[in-house]
């Protein structure tokens, strides 16, 4: 498929720099800095097809709708992957290098571009980790979001991603009596959708 404008590749270099050690720990970085080498696999101009796989009732949006990620928007120490969900191209996925890991944010926008108030919600990820997943735990920050929007018992989610390039990948949300999942097939690309709001909002 071919890449949309409103793409930006990573390209082989950036890709090798990646993989250049930081000042972490040598656990954190092992984990950290390979997970985002593998996740730097999706950065070839293509979406794919997801579908969720947990069972809660609440998601039966999800369960119906035509489920697509990508293409991936990447730099060296960012890569930002779209979610459009049916119509809904509300949802970024950023997965941020720090100094200490990695930090998975969601940026919410709404169809004139404008953000949402739940907006760059998220959390820093956790040793020991691996290459293929990364758990993130609320952060602080996101806590007093979700207090704020009187959603307290979201202060105990945890996030993760997981990548087997070329194969699967996955986005999960769980907390306790709580249970969100999606996976999608790498090994096949589908058409990409339009741009997500963030990058091309709808005229009113």
């Amino acid at each position: 498929m071919s890449a949309r404008p409103y793409l930006i590749l990573l390209p082989l270099s950036v890709l090798a720099a990646c993989q250049a050690p930081s000042e972490q720990t040598p656990q954190a970085a092992s984990s950290a800095e390979s997970f985002f080498a593998e996740l730097g696999s999706l950065c070839t101009g293509e979406a794919y097809a997801g579908q969720l796989v947990s069972q809660d009732a609440v998601d039966s949006d999800f369960r119906t709708a035509k489920i697509v990620m990508g293409p991936a928007l990447c730099t060296e120490s960012k890569i930002e992957i779209p979610l459009a969900v049916g119509e809904d191209r509300s949802r970024i996925w950023q997965i941020t290098r720090t100094d200490m890991g990695l930090r998975l944010k969601h940026d919410h926008s709404h169809a004139d571009g404008s953000k949402d108030t739940l907006t760059q919600y998220g959390g820093d990820s956790t040793l020991p980790g691996q290459s293929t997943r990364q758990e993130f735990p609320v952060d602080a920050e996101t806590r007093t979001l979700f207090t704020a929007e009187n959603i307290e018992v979201s202060n105990q989610n945890t996030w993760a991603v997981e990548v087997d390039p070329g194969e699967d990948f996955a986005y999960e949300m769980s907390r306790p009596n709580r249970f969100f999942r999606l996976e999608f097939d790498l090994s096949e690309a589908t058409e990409a959708p339009p741009p997500p709001w963030a990058l091309a909002p709808i005229e009113p």
